[in-house]
């Protein structure tokens, strides 16, 4: 699963279609962060983001959006089969840092991974954007995590049935 998330490549596939989000720019750290993850079977082909690295991505704020939004990001921290922090350095707010933690779990005696996303951001534009945080901003940010879960739990099952 480390592999599947330090990948950059995998960003916009975790987001909802109609943002239309993509890879502009992704300027890796080198070496690419090691040791290699536990399951080999989402080992990643090379690409891997590590402390450092700066990805620009774009996207659609809203559906039908005649606009991009551009945002770039750095990888702050990384730890294989833990976590990985990012923070904004351009983009739609004020302030942005979130952590990607997984968690090993049993439920039910099965074995498996818990991820948490812990997000801190802070609006533009004062009062204005503390208002638009509460009426959409805050909703928006949750419905596209879930999806983000939803498409993980996807998304994953796929990429070890594809090494």
């Amino acid at each position: 699963m480390a592999a599947f998330f330090a990948n950059p490549e995998n960003l916009p596939r975790l987001m909802p279609k109609w943002q239309k989000a993509r890879i502009e720019e992704a300027l890796f750290a080198a070496p690419p962060p090691r040791p290699a993850p536990v399951d080999p079977a989402l080992r990643s082909r090379g690409i891997a983001a590590g402390i450092g690295t700066k990805i620009t991505l774009s996207f659609r704020p809203f559906p039908f959006s005649p606009i991009r939004v551009p945002w770039e990001a750095e990888i702050v921290d990384f730890a294989w089969n833990d976590h990985f922090c990012d923070s904004q350095l351009r983009g739609p707010f004020a302030h942005w840092h979130h952590c990607h933690r997984a968690v090993a779990e049993i439920r039910d005696g099965v074995p498996g991974t818990l991820l948490r996303d812990q997000i801190e951001y802070e609006m533009h534009f004062g009062k204005f954007g503390e208002l638009a945080q509460r009426i959409v901003v805050q909703s928006q940010i949750a419905k596209i995590f879930s999806y983000r879960q939803k498409r993980t739990a996807e998304l994953l099952p796929l990429m070890r049935a594809s090494r």
